[in-house]
């Protein structure tokens, strides 16, 4: 009972410390406001977090990226590409400079606004304890049955849902347990079309797939995101050889930028 006591004080403790947590940036709701096209600039940001003033995650970085444009980006790991993206999804503000999202500064829009234009498929894939349809259109939930598998099959995730016992209705695990680490990207990569977002970023996206499996997921993707603005991040050239605009990211500064050849 003493160990209960002190372990529930301990977790009360910080339960309490989360609840009493002020957002950093406030979450306004604004009805009506209109879709987002994806014309993205970034002009000589610069980013540190609060804890540590003296290291720059992203040293003066700017580019200028048009509504249906693709742009990879590559670097070595902690070269500050996730958090580029994060700065576009305003999931912190630049320290300074600016990032303007079709020619407003991204800190004018209402965030959760902004955020919904926006989808990201991450590393760090997240399922959540329901059916394959239900994570899928998550973000989308009047989506019809039709566009769900029409959006499963772009991330060539159909074939393998199709073979499961309930196909669509099976339900997966927390965090998708049952599913290899390629089944969890391509379910998370249908997630993130089926909310047809005007800003697609996928960071690492296809790194748990073989590279054939990537290669058809590009070309099925390539007729898709024509219209949508879409942020690469890769470690493999091939993730990002047919991207408009590729920029070599390394500690934070953008050391070259320029298409594939």
């Amino acid at each position: 009972l003493i160990n209960d006591a002190q372990r529930f004080s301990a977790s009360c403790l910080k339960i309490r410390q989360m609840l009493n947590t002020k957002a950093q940036i406030p979450v306004e709701v604004q009805e009506g406001t209109a879709k987002i096209r994806g014309n993205v600039e970034f002009k000589n940001v610069s980013f540190h977090f609060s804890d540590d003033e003296n290291t720059n995650v992203l040293t003066d970085v700017s580019f200028d990226i048009h509504p249906g444009q693709t742009i990879g980006i590559l670097g070595e790991t902690g070269s500050g590409k996730t958090t580029l993206v994060n700065l576009v999804a305003r999931f912190y503000d630049p320290t300074s400079g600016q990032v303007l999202i079709d020619g407003k500064d991204a800190k004018s829009y209402p965030v959760r606004q902004l955020r919904e234009n926006i989808a990201m498929v991450m590393q760090d894939v997240f399922l959540f304890s329901n059916t394959i349809e239900e994570n899928i259109a998550f973000g989308n939930p009047h989506a019809e049955p039709n566009y769900i598998q029409r959006v499963a099959e772009i991330a060539d995730a159909h074939a393998f849902i199709s073979k499961m016992p309930e196909g669509y209705e099976t339900i997966v695990g927390e965090r998708g347990v049952g599913l290899s680490g390629g089944q969890k990207q391509r379910i998370s990569l249908a997630r993130a079309l089926a909310k047809d977002p005007s800003i697609l970023i996928l960071d690492d996206t296809t790194s748990a797939v073989d590279m054939e499996t990537e290669s058809k997921i590009q070309k099925e993707l390539s007729k898709l995101t024509e219209e949508k603005t879409t942020f690469i991040i890769a470690h493999r050239i091939s993730s990002v050889r047919d991207a408009d605009v590729i920029l070599m990211m390394a500690k934070g500064h953008v050391i070259e930028s320029g298409t594939h050849q």
